[in-house]
Parts: structure tokens; sequence; C-alpha cells
């Protein structure tokens, strides 16, 4: 008896996790190797985001922390995830390329690869760049190959160059504050970028633009639901409440506009 009665609990939570399931929707973040941040202090940094969305999708969206770039191409590759918004932008470029996702929106400003050199550098542009001690974050991270296409783009043949990479952004000024390098490579859209000013160093090149965090739905997410969406977030900047969102998540605005092509050729440009 007390089998059959454990056999019927289990087959309850099956069904009560099933049904959960059925009524929410995950989103999936990625801070990227830049974030800097614990996963309770993504979770508390989306949340606006989330009851955004859950409002214009009538079902709850719970945030989910992608610590792992493995796990996020497995979870779209899998259809495991819902929703994935992620600052490397490469990985949802490739949800929708190669998984079938569909772009809800992209985040403002682009984002760009900043060359930095100290105050007193006598570097002025990215050709001064030529044959100088050059750090980048670390190879595998976004930010990286983001700047390596900059760079190949504009003649360097880095395999030629004095390049060096390092763990975190943050210590690209390290290497600049101790002569260990002529000049870094960060993202604009980081906390390094965003300090320069009161850490002793100046921008003597902006990269490309291209697509910032973009948001990316599972293709099962219905175009009514996707332009539901839509609509809510591009006119968070119009309301109070919606500004404090922005503000959380550090961006102006969500760019909700027919980005699809240039998400695509990011893919391209990165080579």
């Amino acid at each position: 008896m007390k089998r059959i009665f454990s056999i019927a609990v289990c087959a309850l939570a099956v069904m009560s996790a099933q049904t959960q399931a059925q009524n929410t929707f995950s989103l999936y973040v990625s801070e990227g190797t830049s974030g800097g941040l614990d996963a309770a202090q993504v979770l508390d940094k989306y949340s606006g985001l989330a009851e955004v969305m859950s409002k214009a999708l009538g079902k709850k969206v719970n945030v989910v922390v992608a610590r792992e770039f493995a796990q996020l191409e497995e979870g779209m590759k899998s259809g495991k995830m819902d929703f994935v918004i992620a600052r490397p932008s490469d990985y949802p470029a490739r949800g929708v390329r190669d998984y079938k996702y569909q772009l809800v929106s992209t985040s403002k400003p682009d984002g760009q690869c900043l060359l930095i050199v100290p105050k007193a550098s006598p570097l002025k542009n990215i050709s001064d760049v030529k044959g100088k001690r050059i750090t980048l974050p670390e190879k595998i991270s976004y930010m990286s190959k983001f700047c390596s296409a900059e760079l190949t783009h504009n003649g360097f043949n880095l395999a030629t160059e004095k390049v060096q990479y390092t763990k975190e952004q943050g210590a690209v000024l390290f290497y600049l504050d101790n002569q260990l390098s002529d000049v870094g490579g960060v993202a604009s859209y980081s906390g390094v970028a965003k300090n320069l000013e009161k850490t002793g160093q100046r921008v003597i090149h902006s990269s490309q633009p291209q697509p910032y965090q973009p948001l990316i739905a599972h293709p099962k997410i219905t175009t009514a639901q996707i332009q539901a969406l839509k609509k809510e977030l591009g006119q968070l900047d119009e309301t109070e409440s919606g500004k404090v969102i922005l503000k959380q998540l550090g961006i102006k605005e969500f760019d909700t506009g027919n980005n699809e092509q240039r998400l695509r050729d990011l893919l391209k440009w990165l080579g």
C-alpha cells in the first residue's frame, strides 16, 4: 500500500511540475565574460524585464542565469530555452541563424570595441597601433573576437602582431598602467569603458557598431506574442517606471525594428 501511495505522490509531483512548466516561460541570461555579476545580482538586474515580458505574454517569465557558454549553445540547440538575452551577441545570432529562434529586439546603444591608450600615449589612431603591444580580453571572449575582427578589417595580421590576452577587461588597464602594453581593447558597454575618464585612458578608435544584447524567442512563440512583447519593450522609454527598468539593465532603449539581417551579418563580420 505504501508503495502504491509513493508512486501516486511521485506521479502527482511530475504532473504538477509539467503544469507549472506549461504556465511559465524561461528567460536565459548571459552577461558574458565582461559582466562581473554573481547569479543573485543577475536575477535582480533582469527582474524588471521579466515582469514586463510576463505582462506582455500573459505568463510568468522566470529568469535563469546561463553561466557557461556551452550551456547557452546547447540550450538553444535543444530548444530548451524559451527566451535568451545575451551580451555576447554572437550566441543569439547563432540562435537565429542555426536554431530558428526569432529576434525580438536588440539594445541601444550598439556595441563597439574601443581601442584605448594611456592619456600620455603618442598613439592617435588605429594606424598607429601596428607593431605595438596590444592587450585584449581572454581569447574566447566575445569582445576579444570583436576587437580582433575590427583589427583584421583594418588591415592587421594578428598572427604577426604583438597580441596578448588577459582574463578580464579590468586587467587591460593594469597592462596599460604598468607599461606592459601600448594599447588595449575593451567593450563599449563594459564598466572599464564607462570609467576611462577616472582611470586615465583615452579612446583612439571605436569599431564599427554592431547589434548589442539581442533578445531572441523560441520558434514556438507565436507572432502575436512576439508583437505584444515588442510593443511593451518599445515603449519602456516613454514612462518613468520603464526608464527605471532600462537604467537597471544599463541600456537606453530596446530596438524592436527589423535587425535580423544585421545580426546575421555580425557572424560574417566576426569571421
